[in-house]
């Protein structure tokens, strides 16, 4: 019996911001292409309801997506759903909308499934001149009023300063503020405190340190959760951590790098601006990966093509 799989919409990119039409036409045609950017291999993984377990998505801005929400939950997929809201200062999220727009659409999200169906993600945290200790806690205070009754958790982490997003940063005349691991568990301890009384959980995504009594360990995709939600075989699922510190299970993710024209400063997913920019010139919403630049050769692809996609194979032979 095939296994039924977790589809990540996704880690990579922001699709349902951004990619709903492409997302929506892999659906229809009931298959997709899980990409490796490191060994550069594609592979086609089926979309179709029977073998999937559930979508989890990620995204800054469902607004554009809600339609495609109500497709998908009438054709039957489970769905959950990452929602970043941060409220930071506009320099490090030019492109995004106002934290009070995507606000109203998260509660849009939590009424017509439930408050165990959305996490809130804060993160990341990014100490720069424009956004310091007190500033996270007056916009997390802020957000979390308006979230209260909307959803049980809130999953933080601290930015990690890779050498792209450092040179981001600076050509952007962007200065960081340095801060320790003291000062950082010394924010996260306050951030709980106000969690705490609007009845809100709070996560450490792949920060060990910031874990205590109050502050429990992140898993993303989270199996255990996704049992009491929506009674799939969390057994079969095993642990898959990305990084050092990740607490998630496996999953299979659609989306690719350097796709994302948010641009937010502080995204590890971007690599430059050129990059972005020439994928989007290659985006075709009806090919079978987010862009051109990534070749689907039919022919070394045969062997991973269940039966029931024989029908499509002339859209490879198209393609090549």
């Amino acid at each position: 019996m095939k296994k039924r799989q977790i589809i990540s919409a996704s880690r990579r990119t922001d699709i349902p911001a951004l990619y709903g039409k492409w997302f929506m036409n892999r659906i229809e045609e009931g298959w997709g292409i899980k990409y490796n950017p490191y060994n550069k291999k594609a592979k086609i993984i089926s979309l179709k309801p029977k073998d999937v377990d559930l979508i989890v998505f990620w995204s800054k801005n469902y607004r554009p997506f809600l339609e495609c929400i109500e497709d998908l939950n009438k054709k039957g997929y489970n769905l959950f759903f990452h929602y970043t809201i941060t409220g930071v200062n506009r320099k490090l999220e030019t492109n995004i909308p106002m934290h009070k727009e995507t606000i109203e659409t998260f509660k849009i999200i939590s009424n017509k499934f439930s408050p165990k169906h959305i996490f809130w993600r804060y993160d990341p945290i990014i100490f720069t001149r424009y956004d310091s200790f007190n500033t996270y806690l007056e916009t997390f205070n802020n957000i979390c009023q308006e979230l209260e009754g909307y959803t049980e958790r809130c999953y933080i982490s601290f930015a990690n300063i890779y050498g792209k997003v450092f040179k981001r940063l600076k050509d952007n005349r962007i200065s960081l503020n340095e801060a320790n691991e003291e000062i950082k568990k010394k924010l996260a301890n306050q951030l709980v405190e106000i969690a705490e009384k609007y009845n809100i959980q709070l996560y450490s995504c792949c920060n060990e340190f910031l874990i205590n009594d109050k502050i429990q360990k992140a898993s993303c995709i989270d199996v255990n959760l996704y049992k009491e939600i929506f009674d799939i075989e969390a057994d079969k699922y095993k642990k898959a951590p990305s990084r050092k510190g990740c607490g998630c299970f496996e999953s299979i993710d659609i989306g690719l790098y350097d796709t994302c024209s948010y641009q937010c400063l502080y995204c590890y997913a971007n690599n430059s601006k050129n990059k972005i920019m020439k994928n989007i010139d290659l985006h075709d919403p009806f090919y079978p990966a987010l862009h051109k630049g990534i070749d689907v050769n039919a022919k070394e692809m045969l062997k991973d093509i269940p039966k029931e996609f024989n029908e499509q194979l002339s859209i490879f032979d198209i393609i090549q």
